[in-house]
């Protein structure tokens, strides 16, 4: 084992203890920036710089767990000259000096440290890393790139061991997001075009910010401008071309990188897109008619509703957002010589309308549900449950007999048993027996790491209702 590069003479400075937010459990996420780490300056030769985490952090990263929370550092120090610009990268350490791992630091979020590596990298050496990694990502995601399907997560954060690194490929386009104080130096920005251009020839490639996690890292406001043109297209070409279209399982869909969730679209949900058409198509050979009338509940810019539009003779989307229905509406309007159904879209709040709907005896022979994510934190858990209670109970109502519901769940905080007890306790409630027929997750550009489960976030039950 080798030691890390600080000493083991430590100092425990009260701005450590009182921001750390003690009692913290190491499965909660960030909650805000107020909370994050405040580190004064360290008197102690450069040898000494580094992180020193308890054994709880020790053991979690032995383990394969790539955070570690501020509540789980107790002892950090920096370099004399980071007063206003905090290092990137911190070699991490357990009590006894033995080196864990070389992190990316955050002075702001409750993640305070990010594993990138179990050995000790500078700066270069963490770059010419970094370009491996995020080479190797895309190249994984080649044979999810067709004819049919052009859009695709390309880099998946900690899932392609990058942690905070988005990268969406939409079109001829790639947004880029760089969630993570390490992640914010012109190098990385740098190494990260200099790779998407090669891999995939690009029209743009644009950074596209997230708010709420720009706000828990405490990061400045992102540069809107495109970080790359092709040669040959000005910069107000390029403004003018974060809008395009692209293709997901051959629906065309409109993209703007200036509007919408995420970055733009809803991408894990691709393979659910069609299997969501491919189960009512299924079901419908053995009930005749269970292909009629189909609701897509919080469709958001029409994803499923498109889908069941394949084989559905009507199909209604419903969403709060006017703005994501108008442009479901584009890509109804792009799409209608694919589909053999009619759809409409209404603008509403999804737990009055379904309240209203039940209640007047409405009925589909299939329903989606796909709310936002209900469960930002542990403590929005027992809150979530009722909600996803409360709109499973509602469709059951709904469904005819031997019909279809597809019901998700984006946070990573309500598992499986959460999301299957909830959805069992509506189905009790609404007295209907459902069948399990298929757990789904996210699209396989989402990829599942076991050792971090917080990249298990999206959960899919497709179940027949008797």
């Amino acid at each position: 084992m080798s030691r890390a590069p600080f000493g083991l003479i430590r100092e425990n400075p009260a701005s450590v203890k009182s921001s750390a937010g003690k009692g913290m459990k190491a499965s909660d996420s960030p909650k805000n920036k107020s909370a994050g780490l405040n580190r004064t300056q360290s008197n102690t030769p450069k040898g000494g710089i580094g992180a020193i985490v308890n054994r709880r952090a020790a053991d979690r990263l032995r383990s394969g767990y790539l955070w570690v929370y501020a509540s789980d550092i107790e002892t950090i120090e920096l370099p004399d000259s980071s007063t206003n610009n905090p290092p990137s990268l911190l070699p991490v350490a357990d009590s006894r000096g033995i080196l864990l791992g070389t992190a990316l630091y955050s002075t702001s979020s409750q993640i305070a440290l990010r594993v990138v590596s179990r050995e000790a990298l500078d700066e270069s050496a963490w770059l010419t890393l970094l370009a491996s990694r995020l080479r190797r990502a895309i190249q994984r995601r080649r044979n999810m790139l067709d004819e049919q399907n052009d859009a695709c997560r390309l880099c998946f954060s900690e899932a392609d061991e990058l942690p905070g690194l988005i990268a969406d490929k939409y079109g001829d386009l790639v947004i880029l997001q760089r969630l993570t104080q390490g992640l914010l130096s012109d190098g990385v920005r740098d190494a990260c075009v200099s790779v998407l251009r090669e891999e995939l020839t690009p029209t743009a490639i644009l950074e596209r910010p997230d708010p709420r996690l720009r706000e828990l890292e405490g990061l400045p406001a992102a540069n809107l401008e495109p970080i790359y043109m092709a040669d040959g297209l000005t910069e107000a070409g390029a403004v003018a071309g974060v809008s395009t279209q692209f293709r997901l399982n051959g629906l065309l869909f409109y993209y703007d990188a200036n509007s919408g969730q995420k970055t733009g679209a809803f991408l894990d949900q691709r393979a659910n897109y069609a299997a969501a058409a491919e189960w009512t198509r299924m079901l419908a050979m053995v009930n005749p008619g269970a292909a009629g009338r189909a609701l897509d509940v919080c469709c958001y810019q029409g994803g499923f509703a498109l889908h069941l539009a394949q084989v559905c003779r009507q199909v209604t989307g419903v969403d709060a957002s006017r703005a994501s229905l108008e442009v479901a509406e584009r890509n109804l309007d792009a799409n209608r010589t694919s589909l053999t159904g009619d759809v409409d879209w209404v603008e509403a709040d999804a737990f009055q309308i379904l309240r209203d709907w039940s209640d007047s005896g409405e009925k589909f022979d299939a329903i989606v549900l796909d709310p936002p994510a209900f469960a930002k934190s542990l403590r929005a858990v027992e809150g979530a449950l009722r909600g996803y209670k409360e709109l499973n109970l509602r469709a059951l109502k709904m469904v005819r007999q031997g019909g279809l519901l597809v019901t998700c769940s984006c946070s990573h905080h309500v598992s499986w048993a959460d999301l299957e007890g909830a959805v069992a306790a509506a189905a009790a409630d609404a007295g209907r027996r459902v069948r399990l027929r298929e757990r789904r997750g996210a699209a396989p550009d989402h990829p599942v790491v076991l050792n971090l489960p917080e990249t298990e976030y999206l959960k899919c039950l497709v179940l027949e209702v008797e």
